[in-house]
């Protein structure tokens, strides 16, 4: 079981370079991308403006977004081996403190992220959501070198079927959510089509949507398998705990996205803007436990 636990760790290791040198490759694609253009106008009066616009170059970078790619997918295979691999040495679904949580959530971001980018053949969200799985690589390193161990399970935490299927679905559900956020952040960066090197507002907006018809119903599962352990660890299907709450709001925020999107027809800037306030919700309920504490407060998670 050691020599799988220290293997794990190093599959880690090896996605957490591998999602730098992707992150570096797409924000040099993104950014180089980027042609300046200043033009001088001169008026009647002799007076001179200055104009400035950006717009797509051409394919100078695209080496690099096919390097940021092709990392990714070893990002993907490599944070995969090292849930996997933990699994095995665990003997359930490795979720049991916010080590193991967040190395799910990482191979979940990375992976989802490479199906919308495959789907909609785009590499402009890259820049950001990998910019967000780096952040997240970089707070798992920050954890306590105990939590690498595998310990025994807690009593709340022994049924092991809805732990995975809990917890799964969460991870899952967040990692949507951050591709929406980042086609959302993309949005409002170029609402008014200033950069014409960005995707059309058009597709940004249905892949925020599509995200979210992904993430949602995700995350009502969690609500829902949440409440049936509850129910058998805690004797309540609910008890207002602080994470059992914040997830609650989150999925009420995006229940608005889609309420106001699909019966209102809410487009654009409004819907973005929700995506946001969704996604800050998200991180809340995520690390929300470590400023108030609650029935979640075990193994940091």
């Amino acid at each position: 079981m050691e020599g799988l636990v220290k293997l794990s760790f190093y599959c880690f290791t090896a996605a957490s370079l591998a999602l730098v040198a992707s992150a570096v490759c797409y924000i040099i694609y993104q950014v180089g991308r980027i042609k300046v253009r200043r033009m001088a106008l001169a008026t009647p009066e002799g007076q001179t403006f200055t104009s400035t616009s950006a717009e797509l170059t051409n394919s100078d970078t695209e080496g690099f977004g096919r390097f940021g790619t092709m990392l990714l997918w070893f990002a993907v295979f490599f944070s995969g081996c090292a849930v996997l691999t933990r699994y095995i040495a665990a003997g359930h679904g490795p979720y049991s403190n916010m080590y193991e949580f967040s190395l799910g959530f990482l191979f979940a971001i990375t992976l989802m992220y490479g199906i919308f980018e495959k789907w909609y053949g785009t590499r402009a969200l890259g820049a950001i959501v990998l910019t967000i799985a780096v952040g997240m690589a970089g707070y798992i390193w920050s954890l306590p070198k105990s939590m690498r161990e595998v310990d025994t399970l807690i009593p709340a935490l022994q049924n092991r079927p809805l732990m995975t299927a809990h917890v799964t679905s969460a991870i899952f559900a967040y990692a949507t959510f951050a591709v929406a956020f980042a086609a959302a952040a993309l949005y409002l960066i170029n609402q008014n089509r200033r950069f014409r090197f960005l995707p059309s507002q058009e597709m940004l907006d249905d892949i925020g949507f599509r995200a979210v018809t992904i993430g949602f119903p995700l995350l009502a599962l969690v609500l829902v398998l949440g409440s049936i352990w509850a129910y058998q660890a805690w004797g309540s299907y609910w008890n207002w705990d602080p994470k059992e709450t914040s997830c609650l709001f989150t999925w009420l925020v995006y229940a608005v996205y889609l309420h106001t999107r699909t019966l209102r027809g809410w487009r654009g800037k409004r819907s973005a803007i929700i995506l946001i306030i969704g996604f800050a919700a998200t991180m809340f309920t995520y690390y929300g436990n470590y400023f108030f504490g609650g029935l979640h407060a075990y193994g940091g998670v």
